[in-house]
């Protein structure tokens, strides 16, 4: 792999298995969308994607990673990111996010979606849905050429147009044979830094996160489970997506 900034760029044959791996996460979340309603348990749902990375013969890219105990990160209405599955039922009118990654021959696929658990509020609606909208207009900016920082701008503005807050502890990052790669991506342009022009070959993790209320994040006992600090909802939706000849293509989608 070539080096850009101590940014990996990877080839055609790195973007093929990195596609092949986003494309497999893409499949079991579509299959753990198809079983959300009210009654199951996020731990049911642990149990299904343990199930599928065994049928596709990946391995789960979370479980284990730093201690991180489980297959799916199962983060229900005020829990930003990092939740733990468990045994509590769904109950319509939740949302609930869920991150989801594999590792395939020897690269990552990495996606988030924010589900609705039956009939949800107006206001729940549109959060998942400016959240969705943002990650979108920011993947329209990962072309190369433009800067990293495009990317945040679009994002950031999406969420201050439609009154949205954003979780500016967690930020997208570059994926290839590592989970987590440079760079960073935050979800708002940060003060008094220089950005990075994207190039072709470029593997990014684009994902933001955004709340109803407040920005700010309180980290549970159990070291992981990140929930936002006055307990309004918050949304989380991420796609991999490598910078091509021909502007972004996302990974992590069966529509190509």
């Amino acid at each position: 792999m070539k080096k850009f900034r101590g940014i990996f760029l990877k080839n055609d044959h790195e973007i093929s298995l990195l596609r092949e791996a986003n494309q497999i996460v893409a499949r079991i979340l579509d299959d753990i969308e198809s079983r959300i309603r009210p009654g199951i348990t996020t731990m049911d749902l642990e149990e299904r994607a343990n199930e599928l990375c065994a049928q596709y013969q990946v391995k789960p890219a979370f479980k284990g990673y730093q201690g991180f105990p489980y297959t799916l990160c199962c983060s229900l209405n005020d829990v930003i990111v990092h939740g733990f599955p468990t045994l509590d039922e769904l109950k319509s009118g939740d949302i609930l996010s869920i991150d989801m990654g594999v590792q395939y021959r020897g690269f990552f696929g990495d996606s988030a979606r924010t589900f609705a658990v039956g009939d949800i509020s107006s206001e729940a609606g549109r959060l998942m849905q400016v959240t969705m909208d943002a990650l979108y207009k920011g993947i329209q900016q990962a072309r190369a050429g433009n800067d990293l920082y495009d990317i945040s701008a679009a994002i950031e503005m999406h969420a201050k147009k439609n009154a949205c807050s954003i979780i500016k502890r967690f930020v997208g990052h570059g994926i290839g044979a590592s989970l987590h790669e440079k760079p960073e991506l935050p979800n708002f342009v940060p003060s008094r830094m220089l950005g990075v022009p994207l190039k072709k070959g470029m593997v990014l993790a684009i994902e933001p996160m955004f709340s109803l209320g407040s920005e700010q994040v309180e980290i549970m006992p159990d070291n992981w489970t990140a929930r936002t600090a006055d307990r309004s909802l918050a949304a989380h939706f991420e796609h991999t997506v490598a910078i091509t000849k021909d502007g972004p293509e996302i990974l992590s989608t069966l529509d190509n």
